[in-house]
């Protein structure tokens, strides 16, 4: 994508060329916004920190964590895209001073005093918004504009920042605009299957039932370790000589476990998708084809053609085993 291709300036940008200046340099360094994307669902899951506590929703953070929300997003965009850091804010780029907020809560930004005047970089990212969803926009922090927020701290002292009233959201210019976040499967799962994997005592438990309930959808490996929390959790995912870990264990109901590995994405292409991304698997219940499965897409495994069917449909047992090579 050339700047010509690029999503064309918002308000305020055609008579600010320090800001055109800066929303210009983002877009061609993440023209699709998925750079950006990522490091928003990574700085989540860091902050949830499922493989020690099992957590995967945001509202069973402490307060003092999502305070440190913006100081994560702050650092891990920093690391992500090589910004230097400003002599007054968060980062230089294209050698103007850009201060970056995050909030959890869309136009839920607050800008200290110190930021009046320059430009912010504002990031916005919910888990529970359809599935997750974010944006990141630009403005010139105007203090004839802005509105002084009216907190009152503990101590009854004013805490001197400002906010964005719904008749400022014209000032900001969006780079990327609701865009979906990677979905975070466990919060957005019905009840009764969200309990149903969270059933068992064991982490191996659990990451069994996971992929035993949820097949043909791409599950990221974040999932399996909020749910075995252990160190070496793709452990509980790889064969092993008692069988009692996700692949050997499933494949006795006739269950696949697909991960990144270049066959293992070729066989889930074979079978009609999805095809597992970098870090995610998929898991496929699978029967030798035959007539009554039509034209089915299928994959030759063990010197016998598989297809995939659905959770009502009988499987063979035992699954192949994949291809390591």
């Amino acid at each position: 994508m050339t700047l010509f291709d690029m999503p064309g300036p918002g308000p305020g940008v055609c008579d600010d060329p320090e800001l055109m200046l800066v929303h210009q340099y983002l877009l061609t360094c993440d023209p699709d916004g998925q750079r950006f994307a990522r490091v928003l669902r990574d700085a989540i899951d860091q902050l949830l920190d499922g493989e020690h506590t099992g957590r995967f929703d945001w509202r069973d953070l402490h307060k003092t964590e999502k305070t440190h929300a913006g100081t994560l997003v702050e650092l891990n965009l920093l690391r992500e895209f090589g910004f230097a850091g400003g002599q007054d804010m968060d980062y230089l780029i294209e050698g103007i001073e850009v201060d970056c907020k995050f909030s959890q809560k869309e136009f839920g930004w607050m800008i200290p005093p110190e930021a009046l005047d320059e430009i912010c970089l504002v990031v916005w990212a919910d888990d529970h918004e359809e599935r997750g969803l974010w944006s990141a926009g630009l403005f010139r922090a105007d203090r004839q504009k802005l509105t002084v927020s009216g907190n009152i701290t503990k101590k009854g002292n004013r805490d001197g920042k400002f906010r964005l009233t719904r008749d400022h959201h014209s000032m900001i210019t969006w780079l990327w605009r609701r865009e979906p976040l990677k979905e975070n499967l466990l919060l957005h799962l019905d009840p009764p299957l969200q309990s149903k994997i969270l059933a068992p005592r064991s982490g191996q438990g659990k990451v069994n039932e996971l992929f035993r309930q949820i097949q043909r959808r791409r599950i990221d490996r974040n999932v399996v370790r909020t749910l075995a929390r252990q160190y070496d959790y793709m452990a509980r995912v790889r064969d092993d000589k008692n069988g009692t870990r996700a692949r050997p264990a499933l494949r006795q109901e006739g269950i696949i476990i697909a991960g990144d590995s270049t066959n293992h994405r070729a066989v889930a292409e074979a079978l009609g998708g999805p095809v597992p991304e970098k870090g995610e698997f998929v898991s496929f219940k699978v029967a030798r084809a035959q007539p009554m499965h039509g034209d089915r897409p299928s994959a030759e495994l063990d010197g016998f053609h598989w297809v995939a069917v659905s959770e009502t449909e009988a499987a063979d047992r035992p699954a192949p085993k994949l291809p390591s090579r």
